[in-house]
């Protein structure tokens, strides 16, 4: 690789590396070690034991000196326009290294296990289904009983200081055509009232003083936005073992976005929305947090923007990851035992995870008409051929011999959008790159770029 010169860039030039090189040698002078270095993060592999208190000044003093190592690195990444670079090194006791690099290519999402590749993108373009879900309609949705367009100004009017020098009917007008839909009665009081425009001085006090009565701060109205699943960055290996559920008593719909979510708040990271297409007992307009640390769903906070400036909260307990549920199970030591007692027509994710007992078939999941995504940790499997037998898989993340006797008899699911290698176990990280390679070359994606330096 170069930067269109003759010269080879620098992240690929034996010197960016040699300080690296020499602290993984300090820490085993003969040996395979892999990592990653990314602009802003590192992982060497190197292993920081748990001190004492008094000894904490020794562990920064480690770490310290890895900063320094990758340091150059890290520069280079800038110069090269590249996020991040996984490495094997392969060191010998006469101190001569073989450094291979890896890249993600077009195909390969950015990996958060060392060396290891993310998934891979098998079809361009191609989206988890969590991603892909619209809204269901719920025809008998209304605005909550509690919504008052006159409360909701009296009460802003009030509670908000210097509330009163709020955006225009032409400015609301402008938003909704930028959204593609009229601003609810509600938001259009609340902008109306406290105003939040960009760039003025006044308009920036007012708002400043409305976050305590809103419980966010509130978003200038040019920047008010659709929370469409979009906006919610979740690569396959997570967005794949994901799942859209909502409940026949639910008052939001479990979705990674919707186009009836508009964002006017942030607060700690979350957002906060005005809800058009509630849930199945929920209302229209009811206000909703989206937590930025989940994918999917979002947290009822108030039945209507009445509600929240009065300080009505409401609050609906919605699954978390890892809660058992016939959509998503989890067959393990703590989860259910077999593969049989997953098996329901609803499943649609199904992670097989360690376990005492011999390895199980998946004849038992053949047929199930939503079954979207496996995965299973090495040796789980009676007989990896059976994964080519689920016919409705768009995810699959098996380990290193099992990929290979698929790959081997032909017998890749053809209808993966995409697929993983399972790294428990630590598996020799060329090992999981060559066979990522092949899964690639079997939709004519690019391979994982890689570099081999030696000195």
């Amino acid at each position: 690789m170069t930067d269109g010169t003759s010269r080879p860039l620098a992240l690929e030039t034996l010197a960016t590396w040699e300080p690296v090189l020499r602290l993984l040698r300090d820490g085993s002078p003969s040996a395979r070690r892999s990592g990653h270095v990314a602009r802003h993060s590192w992982s060497l592999g190197l292993r920081r034991p748990p001190l004492p208190r008094p000894g904490r000044a020794a562990r920064s003093a480690g770490i310290h000196a890895e900063a320094e190592a990758v340091e150059p690195v890290r520069r280079a990444l800038v110069e090269a326009g590249i996020d991040g670079v996984s490495f094997v090194a392969d060191l010998a006791e006469n101190g001569s290294a073989v450094l291979h690099l890896l890249w993600p290519g077009p195909g390969v999402e950015y990996g958060v296990r060392g060396a290891y590749p993310g998934a891979l993108v098998l079809v361009e373009g191609a989206l988890p289904e969590p991603w892909r879900r619209l809204p269901d309609p719920v025809p008998g949705a209304v605005v909550a009983p509690s919504a008052s367009l006159v409360e909701l100004e009296r009460m802003l009017r009030e509670r908000v200081p210097g509330a009163g020098a709020g955006t225009t009917e032409a400015e609301v007008a402008a938003a909704g055509a930028r959204l593609g839909r009229a601003l609810p009665g509600e938001l259009a009081v609340l902008y109306r009232v406290i105003g939040a425009a960009r760039g003025g001085d006044a308009a920036r006090r007012v708002a400043e003083r409305a976050a305590p009565v809103l419980g966010c701060e509130l978003l200038p109205l040019d920047a008010v936005y659709v929370a469409g699943a979009a906006t919610r960055e979740a690569g396959w290996e997570w967005g794949a073992t994901a799942a859209v559920v909502t409940g026949p008593d639910a008052r939001v719909q479990g979705l990674a976005g919707s186009p009836g979510w508009l964002v006017f708040g942030e607060a700690d990271g979350d957002r906060l929305a005005v809800d058009l297409t509630p849930g199945p007992r929920g209302h229209l307009g009811q206000v909703v947090r989206l937590d930025h640390e989940q994918v999917v769903g979002a947290e009822l906070v108030a039945d209507s923007l009445t509600d929240l400036v009065a300080g009505r909260h409401r609050e609906e307990r919605r699954a978390r990851r890892g809660e058992r549920s016939p959509v998503v199970a989890r067959v393990n030591a703590k989860g259910l035992p077999h593969v049989d007692a997953a098996a329901d027509p609803a499943l649609e994710v199904l992670t097989i995870g360690l376990r005492d007992g011999a390895p199980m078939s998946l004849a038992a999941l053949v047929g199930l008409p939503r079954l979207r995504t496996l995965t299973a940790y090495p040796g789980t499997l009676a007989d990896p051929l059976e994964a080519g037998r689920l016919t409705g898989l768009e995810f699959l993340r098996l380990a290193v011999a099992e990929w290979r006797t698929l790959l081997d008899a032909g017998a890749v699911p053809p209808t993966l959008a995409a697929a993983a290698v399972e790294t428990h176990g630590a598996p020799d990280p060329l090992a999981v790159a060559a066979i990522a390679d092949e899964l690639l070359a079997l939709r004519g994606r690019p391979p994982v770029r890689r570099t081999v330096i030696e000195g």
